[in-house]
């Protein structure tokens, strides 16, 4: 059983005014209604104003040829530490940053969650999230590593491309970035946080 991992960003102040026993049972109903029967395509599942039962206060973003699961963030991950060396100094730490929030990888975890009791670890030791005060840095990030990109593109091919693989071609792990720079922005607009949830 693999692990999932879905984005949503979230009105803080709304989120606050949840009790705190009941806010993670929220955020999972915000981003997965139990009465929605839509299809949820790439990209924003919903802005405000929103369609019935999504709330106005959460958002949420599928990003594009994942399926929902957290496999294409922990490769990205796997490509940026076999790139990160070979690229220069501003880029590198730029990346690091922004892709903190990206890959999710739990402190103590080295290799793919793949079972039940990796799924359950996760789910229970997983809140990583981004407050608001904390998303201008991940936006600062991007502006200096988003031009930058195609400098990735040759250490890319030579140390890290696995074709065929999650994440194996510099296209797939540049498309997932500008997902998550889209997650990043949008959240910053509009002084919201950012969650990762695990359904």
């Amino acid at each position: 059983m693999g692990v999932d991992i879905t984005a949503v960003i979230v009105d803080w102040t709304e989120l606050e005014n949840i009790p705190v026993l009941e806010r993670e049972r929220a955020l999972i109903e915000a981003a997965d209604p139990d009465d929605y029967d839509g299809a949820l395509e790439d990209g924003w599942a919903w802005l405000p104003p929103t369609p019935e039962p999504f709330p106005a206060w959460c958002a949420r973003y599928e990003f594009g040829g994942t399926l929902g699961s957290f496999k294409p963030h922990f490769w990205a991950g796997e490509r940026w530490e076999a790139v990160r060396e070979h690229v220069p100094a501003d880029l590198r730490t730029a990346l690091d940053t922004f892709l903190a929030g990206l890959t999710w990888v739990l402190p103590g975890t080295y290799s793919d969650p793949q079972d039940e009791d990796d799924a359950e670890f996760w789910y229970d030791a997983m809140w990583v999230y981004c407050p608001p005060p904390d998303v201008p840095a991940l936006t600062q990030a991007w502006t200096i590593a988003g031009p930058q990109l195609q400098a990735l593109r040759e250490p890319f091919d030579i140390h890290a491309a696995a074709p065929g693989n999650w994440v194996g071609t510099f296209e797939e792990f540049t498309a997932l970035l500008h997902g998550w720079a889209e997650v990043v922005a949008e959240a910053h607009h509009r002084g919201w946080g950012i969650i990762g949830l695990p359904i």
